[in-house]
């Protein structure tokens, strides 16, 4: 049992704990602290002091109202499906990179010998001030590492070697390192490690899925990049500093031969995030594969509002674990129908490239192992989304009176002033709009959405739509006679996503989805003209946390209810941009969003990739 695990429990069986002074203090119920479970408490003391201390202030700072008269503490557990966790497992979200900061934790890999690449040297230390001047931990690498042995052998054989390295804790949340060319003797020995991993993996483990850094340990000892360092690469990231690829950051080159190159450059540094230098310019790739871009003086903006997010929340698939799984007839959905229309009739936008199989690309079995872990099993990896938001249910009014807000229940976890419950079990949220307070029911939220790798634009009814619903919880159906342990049929990175947008629509632009409403999401942006009156963009200057995080979630929450405070009427469709990432769009019919969108391609005023979005942060902000 560890901290967390420990921490979990106690609050299951009704004890408190929390600091006061630098002191941990408890309240139990009686009989609940045995002598183990006190030897327990001071075993990790250190560490749940950290853990209350971080949550505290994750907490306050998420706990302050917006403008719209929910706190983000509020928005996050109602869009992550957090409403009956414990306090324990649930952790608040964190949209200001300046609160980021002062989580993370950092350190540079030490420069290999003779590296004389000025360009990036000099980038490298002024990144590391940077981090520093924002509160980011910046740890020298004897502090972050501990010396790790071990013993490599070969079975049915009496091959065997030891050896020792320098581990990264797991505490670490990214390492700096520098793309180093291996000379021709690596090569040689890079190649005979993967054949070494590969008549272990058929001979002793026999296709049995082992840890991430065992993988590592075993298949990299030959190499040179930062990954065979890492205790924990689920945890810690790794960036590498390189030459800005010049090809890659041409504006004028199809976003499609830019996917093969972004992933390449990943897979070739075996890295979360690649970040190119020149005099000029910096470049950031992850596998969002965007094709961002900053002049070299925007150095402060670029760690603020771009990497310090994309350390912060990294790309993670969210865990089946995370759902209550069930079954769906799609063929009974209406939705799931429209859904397979949308993406057919957005096929000759080109908005959503083909997706790619993990074993294509990733040549080594090493490797793909280890993305096979991280990816939480998926084989294939897409770009883009279609979804479609089935109409909000409610179960009495959709909204009260302050009269009738004031009688109903608090709810355990959540500001009394924001949230309570009826005696039926139906929540309302106190919420302002125009200025006035407005009282509405939490509707039950249900969509369909194309699973994760599929082809967007040839959906297949019967395996491709998965439907989700947002309850107290998250809960996934699948297609019938779909059986999860043996089809690669796993929901989007996005879902977080999807659910904010539909609640948020919900509750801030009912007529936008009173119906249901078609959602896509792409790597690339409209321009600037070619809005219509009644069409909105948002989120120009937020901060670029990935896809696959409910931080993004509420950031698209905050989106559309924006508006609200912005008097607009008769809303057709709204434009959500990520930054780094792409835009999702809502619209209040399937036929007006497909038009649009394909008129928009036709004249060249929406593309994938990052084109367009300067015309729309030339505008300082949202319209």
């Amino acid at each position: 049992m560890n901290a967390s695990e420990l921490l979990e429990n106690l609050t299951q069986k009704g004890v408190q704990l929390w600091v006061d002074n630098n002191k941990l203090n408890l309240r139990s119920p009686k009989g609940v602290i045995t002598p183990e479970i006190q030897a327990e408490l001071t075993t990790y003391k250190a560490e749940i002091l950290a853990f209350l201390r971080e949550q505290d202030v994750a907490a306050k700072a998420a706990s302050i109202p917006l403008n719209i008269g929910l706190s983000l503490q509020t928005i996050g557990r109602l869009i992550g499906g957090f409403v009956k966790q414990s306090n324990v497992e649930y952790q608040p979200p964190v949209v200001d990179p300046k609160v980021m900061a002062q989580k993370l934790t950092v350190t540079f890999r030490p420069l290999p010998k003779g590296y004389n690449r000025t360009e990036i040297i000099k980038f490298r230390e002024e990144l590391a001030t940077k981090f520093r001047d924002y509160g980011v931990k910046v740890l020298p690498w004897e502090e972050a590492t501990t010396e790790f042995s071990y013993l490599f052998k070969i079975p049915k054989t009496n091959w065997k070697k030891s050896f020792k390295t320098k581990n990264v804790k797991s505490e670490v949340d990214a390492v700096i390192d520098v793309e180093n060319t291996p000379f021709l003797l690596r090569k040689l020995g890079i190649c005979v490690a993967e054949n070494l991993y590969q008549i272990y993996s058929h001979l002793l483990l026999k296709n049995r899925e082992i840890s991430v850094s065992r993988i590592a340990k075993l298949s990299s000892w030959a190499e040179d990049h930062t990954a065979k360092y890492i205790e924990d690469p689920t945890n810690t990231q790794v960036i590498t500093l390189t030459q800005i690829d010049q090809e890659f950051v041409n504006p004028l080159l199809p976003y499609q031969q830019k996917i093969k190159i972004g992933l390449n450059t990943l897979i070739r540094t075996f890295s979360e995030m690649v970040i190119g230098v020149s005099e000029e310019k910096i470049s950031i790739l992850n596998m969002n594969l965007s094709d961002s871009v900053f002049p070299r003086n925007e150095i402060e903006h670029f760690v603020a509002n771009s990497l310090i997010p994309k350390i912060f929340v990294p790309i993670y698939p969210l865990l089946l674990s995370r759902f209550e799984l069930g079954q769906y007839d799609p063929h009974e959905s209406s939705y799931a129908t429209k859904l397979v229309k949308l993406g057919n009739e957005l096929a000759p936008t080109g908005l959503f490239p083909p997706g790619f199989k993990l074993y294509e690309v990733i040549k080594r079995k090493s490797h793909r192992d280890i993305v096979n872990v991280i990816v939480n099993g998926r084989t294939g990896v897409s770009y883009g989304f279609v979804a479609y938001a089935e109409p909000p249910q409610y179960i009495g009014e959709p909204e009260i009176t302050e009269n009738e807000w004031q009688s109903l229940l608090p709810v355990t976890g959540f500001n009394h002033d924001e949230l309570r419950q009826n005696e039926k079990g139906r929540f309302y949220i106190k919420t302002k709009v125009n200025g006035e307070y407005l009282f509405k029911q939490i509707p039950d939220i249900w969509l369909v959405s194309s699973r994760s790798g599929s082809n967007k634009t040839d959906l297949k009814l019967e395996s491709d739509v998965i439907r989700i619903g947002l309850k107290e919880n998250l809960i996934l159906q699948l297609p019938q006679n779909i059986n999860p342990e043996l089809a690669d049929i796993k929901p989007s990175y996005d879902i977080y996503v999807m659910l904010a947008i539909s609640l948020s629509a919900a509750l801030y632009a009912p007529e936008l989805i009173k119906n249901g409403a078609p959602i896509v999401h792409f790597h690339g942006y409209p321009a600037l003209e070619w809005f219509k009156p009644n069409e909105y963009y948002v989120g120009v200057t937020n901060p670029s946390v990935p896809c696959g995080t409910y931080e993004s979630g509420v950031f698209n929450f905050l989106g559309i209810s924006s508006l609200t405070n912005q008097q607009v009427e008769n809303t057709a469709l709204v434009s959500l941009i990520e930054p780094d990432h792409g835009t999702n769009f809502i619209a209040r019919d399937l036929e007006y969003l497909v038009e649009r969108l394909k008129a928009g391609c036709a004249e060249g005023q929406i593309e994938l990739g990052g084109k367009h979005f300067a015309s729309l942060k030339a505008k300082f902000g949202d319209r």
